[in-house]
């Protein structure tokens, strides 16, 4: 594993991390914490977690169902080892926006933005950005790791920290945790040495800042330098190198992850919660994915079917493997688990001419079948933080296109994600970019049945 230096005698980076500072008052071992899992594109629910063998060819796909651990509930033959273990977390079959496009979708899950017009940007920071916002502001946290990553980040131009600022985005790991020469920049420093230089560089910015505070009217520059301490730990601190290194863990359990990029980000998102981090994201995309790299499953794009049998192996694997470890390893109460996407599939099936050749796709030309964008209804699954576990919440009609019992809205994910923090969405508001008092979720209520 090789780490990297970038920028830190700049202004930029200490300042970044500033704003970025890990925090709250509670001890360790009562502080709450959250891991996503994100599907970008959208699952289908039709062939994973809310199947419908009984419906019509036109909908249904070739996948043979099997039961799980919930007694009466199925899942498709795609999900063995969730099957096993679907006593260990709660599927939500009725989940619901209103946005069919990929950026509104997600800025509908993430950040509660009820506009189902695509935008450019987001208008509102994610839950995320939120949460680190508000966890900022107190400084009695000892960790030495950023307090919200993000491994393999999502599209920035779906979510990000809005009016917050960049300072709230998170720390991101981009390269893959599987390549036997992983690298995070600006974590770890290679020897007594390159400690010295940098120690070094940062004694002379800190020179010259002192012949500006006579012109810093906001005080902001002499408020540098417990930040720059950090930014200095963050480099040279054991803890901050060790809990990005996987090689501290033994083969079996690389193995039972799986030894390729998705099972190593969430190993590697366990190892960070473990060692403090409070708000990870871990998103599924790339080569594991198919031609497109992403779950959007139009047949100009894949042959779905095809998609998730080439990609399910590898997410069943890593997801069970997360799931069960946060219950082995006693982090249950503390650390939430969700897995989702922005919207499902559409439960009838599509076809259409290939666009290209690869992984999951014929060649241009080809016919083949698709799902479309569906967000009217689909599932995601909670895991940990204490909640009920081997249910299923709500459910949708015959051929899964409406939800027909238990409805959840986007604004009902993020309450909930927000009470597992102790942030109580209802009354809490962060001013924006107009000094407006504006409400982190103004809409949604905390899922009941998914606190114990």
């Amino acid at each position: 594993m090789e780490f990297g230096l970038t920028g830190l005698a700049t202004m930029s980076w200490p300042g970044l991390l500033k704003l970025r500072a890990e925090n709250a008052a509670k001890p360790k071992s009562e502080r709450t914490a959250v891991i996503m899992v994100f599907l970008p594109g959208g699952q289908s629910h039709l062939d994973t977690y809310d199947p419908k063998p009984d419906i019509g060819s036109e909908y249904r796909g070739p996948f043979k169902t099997i039961p799980t651990r919930i007694p009466g509930t199925h899942f498709t033959e795609l999900m063995p080892m969730q099957a096993k273990i679907a006593d260990k977390f709660t599927v939500l079959r009725s989940m619901n926006q209103t946005a069919g496009g990929h950026p509104a979708g997600t800025m509908q899950m993430l950040s509660g933005d009820p506009d189902t017009r695509d935008k450019p940007n987001p208008r509102l920071p994610d839950w995320m950005s939120v949460a680190h916002y508000l966890r900022s502001k107190d400084s009695k946290r000892t960790s030495k790791l950023p307090n919200y990553a993000s491994i393999n980040p999502i599209n920035s131009t779906y979510c990000g920290p809005a009016y917050l600022g960049d300072a709230y985005a998170p720390f991101s790991v981009s390269d893959d945790p599987n390549r036997p020469n992983f690298e995070v920049p600006n974590i770890g420093l290679p020897d007594e040495a390159e400690t010295k230089r940098l120690s070094d560089r940062v004694a002379l910015r800190k020179s010259l800042d002192r012949m500006e505070r006579a012109f810093d009217r906001e005080g902001e520059l002499g408020a540098l330098d417990q930040f720059e301490t950090q930014a200095m730990a963050l480099l040279t601190n054991p803890q901050t190198r060790d809990a990005f290194d996987l090689e501290k863990e033994d083969a079996q359990t690389r193995d039972r992850y799986g030894r390729n990029r998705w099972g190593q980000q969430l190993l590697l998102a366990r190892r960070l919660v473990e060692s403090g981090v409070e708000i990870i994201t871990s998103q599924l995309s790339g080569p594991l994915c198919g031609r497109t790299h992403v779950w959007d499953d139009h047949a100009v794009d894949h042959h779905i079917f095809e998609a998730l049998r080439f990609r399910m192996g590898n997410y069943d694997r890593a997801v069970s493997a997360l799931i069960e470890d946060i219950y082995a390893r006693g982090l249950d109460k503390r650390v939430l688990v969700v897995v989702t996407g922005e919207f499902g599939r559409t439960p009838r099936i599509t076809f259409d001419r290939s666009t290209g050749a690869g992984d999951a796709s014929g060649p241009a030309g080809t016919l083949q079948p698709g799902r479309d964008h569906w967000p009217r209804a689909f599932s995601n699954i909670w895991a940990g933080g204490g909640i009920r576990t081997g249910a299923v919440i709500g459910a949708t009609d015959k051929r899964g296109e409406d939800v027909t019992e238990r409805p959840c809205s986007a604004g009902d994910f993020l309450a909930t994600i927000y009470h597992h923090l102790g942030i109580d969405s209802a009354k809490v508001t962060i001013n924006d970019f107009n000094g407006r008092p504006t409400p982190i979720v103004d809409h949604g209520r905390v899922i009941p049945e998914l606190i114990a």
